[in-house]
């Protein structure tokens, strides 16, 4: 069975993106700043990977205010999900064909 390079979606071909889907697929919702430092990125480099991610509608974004403080959640979206579980897929069928 030979895999196919269309399997895998060029959205999650980065690594901050494939960690960002990770935090979200396993947690409800993460905001900027924990997300941030739990991935230890910079907030330029982490805020254009998340406008990637939501352009292609894999995540949805609510900000808020707590207080006087700005709040921007992340979670991920149905497609979004479907679009990750798809990708680690193929990651998986990628890893079974390199077994003898």
């Amino acid at each position: 069975m030979k895999i196919s390079l269309e399997q895998f979606d060029k959205a999650f071909e980065n690594r901050l993106r494939l960690q960002i889907m990770s935090v979200l697929v396993a947690n409800e919702s993460y905001d900027f700043n924990s997300l941030k430092e739990l991935l230890a990125a910079t907030d330029g480099n982490l805020a254009s990977h998340l406008k990637a991610l939501e352009k292609e509608e894999y995540i949805i974004v609510s900000k808020s205010f707590i207080g006087r403080k700005p709040n921007t959640q992340y979670r991920v979206s149905e497609p979004g999900r479907r679009a990750f579980s798809k990708h680690l897929e193929a990651l998986e069928n990628l890893i079974k064909q390199q077994k003898i």
